[in-house]
């Protein structure tokens, strides 16, 4: 037997989303819908959000870091992460656990400091101890969450948790401002 998480409040939600100076994804069914292609020459396609992308960056200019840990190994992942300026890149990770412990200790954060969000059944052990467990609409592990997002993996449900963390955090006005001084 699971143990599950209870569901908080809007404004509990906000409260421990402004405590959060490190956000976590995995990749498959997170950044993008979970499909795989691969054609007859070895080559691999994955399709982004471009509103992910953005959250994503404007995480990073804001202060707030950026990892990704995924179980597959993918040169378009890599690629990806380079585009958007995310260093923390663990692939071909099966137990992410470990890699979520050496993010912890490199940046010197709390548990209460790191959001994940995951999908599937091998994202649960991340899930249950950092401090703001995130999946995505169509998932297999929403007991072990706090927050369901209301896009779907690859369809803009980064970019949701991105612009919670930001506004949480007092960062949403500024950025805000800056597109109206351009």
């Amino acid at each position: 037997m699971h143990e599950k998480m209870k569901k908080v409040s809007p404004k509990k939600l906000i409260k421990i989303a402004g405590k959060i100076k490190l956000l976590i994804l995995d990749v498959d069914g997170v950044l993008t819908d979970g499909s795989i292609i691969l054609d007859n020459k070895n080559n691999e396609f994955k399709m982004f959000h471009v509103r992910d992308g953005h959250g994503i960056k404007m995480l990073i200019q804001s202060g707030i870091q950026v990892a990704l840990i995924t179980g597959r190994d993918s040169h378009v992942v890599l690629r990806r992460a380079q585009e958007l300026g995310i260093k923390e890149i663990f692939q071909k990770c099966h137990d992410k656990t470990t890699a979520y412990r050496q993010l912890a200790k490199k940046y010197a954060l709390h548990d209460s400091e790191i959001a994940y969000i995951g999908d599937d059944i091998v994202d649960i052990p991340v899930l249950r101890i950092c401090g703001l467990p995130v999946t995505i609409a169509d998932d297999e592990v929403k007991s072990f969450t706090i927050m369901v997002t209301k896009k779907e993996g690859g369809k803009g449900a980064v970019r949701q948790v991105c612009d919670l963390l930001l506004k949480a955090q007092g960062f949403w006005e500024d950025i805000i401002n800056g597109y109206f001084q351009t």
